[in-house]
């Protein structure tokens, strides 16, 4: 899909007015006259808790963000499209401020099969109740698929617009007039640029966040990470190493089944099944020899192990479950909303 690109080709011959220029100040951690930015430090007898959605369309850095803001991988990565299908929950506190962010599919507009119904039905869910909204996109880049995502976002809940990937761009002068175009197309309540990677842009836009997080007491205790349970997260390990090994070769419609998951105290045993659609696609997973699926297994289970802090025995299983992304109720078998 082409891209709609607003940057200007001189930046100087459009300058920003004072609002922008101020705004553009406070984004990059200072204030109007060039400062450091004060601290925004909460009184710690006075708790914060909200919830902030992550929204954007696919393959935008998400899931790379959420990772980062809680200080752990809790969802998984990969350069397909489409890697995030469940609303994922990740927990950090941070002072006396508590946050709840939710990662969200990338919305789907290309293919209207049951899988993408309920990625994009997970996502509006994830929207509609929430304290703010993190709109993620790439610095300054606009095109269609962000639009569908931006029309989607109620009226009532705080945006900001986080630009994403800030280290790609090149010429940091044209985001002054991409950004006065983004801001004719929704009043969002903060612009945010950063790089996902960078220590110092997280601890920035915890500050920027925490200021629309309502005053009450915290919902989880403050060493929680997720709420996903750890049957989850190892369905979404293995899934998250098949998209990473197979590459575009594979699908989307693949997915992950735990069959069976045991612990004996610090001893996870793990049975899973991956699921494909056709004989063609379960040669690929399975590899010459079987190497590509015990690969698969081998990073997962040593991931695993590193997320738990104890042994993992993984098995893992290939079958062939045709046209089952087409079928709402083997959809909602495989745990899709």
């Amino acid at each position: 899909m082409a891209r709609e690109d607003h940057m200007a080709q001189d930046p100087s011959s459009q300058p920003a007015d004072a609002n922008l220029e101020a705004m553009l100040a406070r984004a990059l951690g200072k204030d109007e006259a060039g400062a450091p930015a004060a601290s925004n430090a909460t009184d710690a007898s006075a708790q914060r808790c909200g919830y902030v959605a992550i929204v954007g369309k696919p393959n935008v850095g998400k899931s790379t963000l959420l990772n980062a803001l809680v200080g752990q991988k809790v969802s998984i990565t990969s350069r397909k499209a489409q890697t995030t299908r469940h609303r994922i929950t990740g927990i950090r506190t941070v002072g006396a401020a508590q946050f709840i962010f939710v990662d969200t599919p990338g919305f789907q507009t290309r293919h209207g099969n049951a899988l993408n119904r309920s990625l994009n039905k997970t996502v509006l869910g994830a929207v509609s109740d929430v304290d703010l909204i993190l709109f993620v996109v790439e610095a300054g880049h606009f095109n269609l698929a962000d639009a569908k995502v931006l029309s989607l976002l109620p009226p009532n809940v705080p945006v900001i617009l986080l630009a994403n990937k800030l280290d790609q761009v090149h010429r940091r002068g044209e985001l002054a007039p991409w950004l006065r175009g983004m801001q004719e197309r929704h009043p969002f309540a903060e612009y945010v640029p950063m790089s996902a990677k960078a220590a110092k842009d997280i601890e920035r836009l915890f500050a920027i966040c925490e200021r629309y997080l309502p005053q009450q007491p915290w919902i989880h205790s403050a060493e929680e990470l997720t709420d996903r349970s750890e049957r989850f997260m190892a369905a979404e390990m293995v899934r998250e190493k098949l998209f990473r090994l197979t590459g575009d070769e594979l699908p989307y419609t693949s997915t992950v089944v735990i069959d069976r998951f045991e612990e004996e105290g610090q001893l996870r045993r793990i049975a899973a099944t991956i699921v494909v659609e056709r004989d063609g696609h379960k040669g690929m997973v399975i590899g010459d020899k079987g190497e590509k699926l015990k690969r698969i297994g081998t990073e997962a289970r040593v991931e695993l192990e590193k997320l738990w802090g104890g042994k993992v025995f993984l098995e893992l299983w290939v079958k062939v479950r045709s046209g089952w992304a087409d079928d709402d109720a083997r959809v909602r078998s495989f745990g899709y909303e």
